[in-house]
């Protein structure tokens, strides 16, 4: 059993060219993936100007690429993230809400996506103020599928650390206010979680009232700590059970779009395969076939280095892997050299500021 399967593209750091989007989207619908979230921290008009709207350029690149996603058979969303919204709600932001729920039904959207992640969580009635912000945007959408994203989007402590202790009883206040159709974004145990198991997510469930949509931040590499690493290994942790205990899997890509495409078919492999799944073999296959033999044995061998090693610890290993992956005229190659060069490095700052 396959879940509904899904890009959320979520991460900080450049956004993708809407080539390099549009690739990334073919090739997973190629897998079966059929819905793609449109949500990058970069783009400022769904965050820290979410007021505005898009610039007449952007709106059609995004309407360009909602056609394009509905030819491939794959449902396009949006995310707002309503930053700095004031509670109580006045009278003008909740005219800014609407006006920019109808903005985003204008360029053409399947998918509404409210985010409220890796915001300040220690507001009174957090649950109760968000869940009357998705009410409103779902008022004022045409969109067929609402989905959200909480403060306290998995159990990890970090989530406390950083945003503020979370209310207590907050998922499952959440859960009895939010309309049963809202689709709930959901981690796992922690912010990146190395493994994602039928009894968290029943447990999880339980308490929501409702099935979690799985926000996978694998292979993600975004942040100050992760953008020194490539994650191209296949998907391990996700048995292939917990497509009962979910309404879908979305995975949160990468900085390198060519590069994401690996993994992201390889998870597809894990549910089609169920117990007689093995990520190496998913690996070799998804490797060779998106970028042939060549590259995919430079992959193989070079694995460990980039994705345990990582960037600074590379010593003298670092100018042979360059000049190798520079001779390559293919696109994943290219991401690898830029890897390489530090074209991908991000500061604390760089996250606090999208």
């Amino acid at each position: 059993m396959t879940p509904p399967l899904g890009i959320i593209e979520g991460h900080f750091g450049k956004r993708y060219s809407w080539s390099d989007r549009s690739q990334l989207m073919q090739t997973v619908a190629g897998a079966g993936y059929t819905f793609y979230h449109y949500a990058p921290k970069g783009d400022v008009f769904l965050r820290r100007r979410w007021r505005e709207a898009h610039p007449a350029a952007e709106r059609e690149a995004l309407a360009r690429f909602g056609d394009a996603c509905r030819s491939h058979g794959v449902r396009f969303g949006v995310a707002l993230t309503p930053m700095e919204t004031p509670y109580p709600l006045n009278g003008a932001t909740r005219a800014h809400l609407e006006r920019r729920v109808r903005d985003l039904d204008a360029i053409g959207i399947d998918d509404l996506v409210i985010l409220f992640d890796d915001l300040r969580g220690d507001v009174p009635a957090l649950a109760e103020r968000q869940s009357r912000i998705v009410r409103i945007c779902t008022d004022a959408t045409r969109a067929s599928a609402i989905y959200f994203c909480p403060t306290y989007y998995s159990r990890d402590p970090v989530l406390d650390r950083v945003f503020g202790a979370r209310p207590p009883g907050y998922l499952a206040e959440l859960g009895n206010r939010l309309d049963p159709a809202v689709g709930v974004y959901w981690t796992g145990q922690e912010v990146v979680s190395p493994e994602i198991g039928p009894a968290h997510l029943s447990d999880v469930a339980a308490e929501l009232g409702r099935r979690v949509c799985l926000w996978d931040n694998y292979p993600a590499n975004d942040g100050s700590r992760m953008s020194r690493f490539l994650h191209l290994r296949a998907f391990t942790g996700r048995p292939p059970g917990i497509a009962a205990h979910i309404l879908a899997h979305a995975i949160n890509p990468a900085q390198q779009p060519h590069l994401t495409a690996l993994p992201a078919l390889a998870l597809a492999t894990n549910y089609a395969d169920g117990p007689d799944y093995d990520y190496g073999r998913a690996f070799q296959a998804a490797a060779v076939g998106l970028f042939g033999e060549r590259l995919a044995a430079m992959l193989a061998t070079d694995l460990a280095s980039f994705q345990d090693v990582g960037l600074e610890r590379l010593g003298a290993r670092r100018d042979e892997l360059r000049k190798r992956y520079a001779a390559l005229d293919q696109p994943a190659a290219r991401e690898i050299v830029t890897w390489l060069d530090g074209g991908y490095l991000m500061t604390d700052e760089e996250v606090r500021t999208q």
